[in-house]
């Protein structure tokens, strides 16, 4: 936690930029790189939909989603990723289950 689930990316591009995209989102959103999960999804169009990073996350003051959107959208652009759609998917630690038992605190929360 948190998971990065990049939609509509070459899987190549994104294995080749894990480490930068790991480190960057880490810094920004000040958690430990090793608690960061990154897939690639693959879908099936129905119809027409962008790309888009889905960031599954425990909440944070606005200016820091801005902040890491704003980090995300920079990277992918200047790798020619252009008009991606980023959205938080914002969870309570209180409804996040491990082994069936919600999580009481996470250490690395302000």
């Amino acid at each position: 936690m948190p998971y990065l689930r990049f939609k509509g990316f070459d899987e190549g591009f994104l294995r080749e930029r894990l480490t930068l995209l790991v480190e960057e989102f880490s810094r920004v959103a000040a958690v430990p790189q090793e608690v960061v999960k990154v897939e690639a999804l693959s879908v099936t169009r129905i119809t027409e939909t962008p790309r888009s990073v889905e960031i599954f996350m425990f909440p944070r003051p606005q200016e820091k989603h801005d902040a890491i959107a704003a980090t995300l959208h920079a990277l992918l652009s200047h790798f020619d990723y252009r008009n991606v759609h980023i959205f938080f998917v914002l969870l309570a630690p209180s409804l996040y289950y491990r082994d069936g038992e919600p999580l009481k605190s996470v250490s690395w929360l302000p």
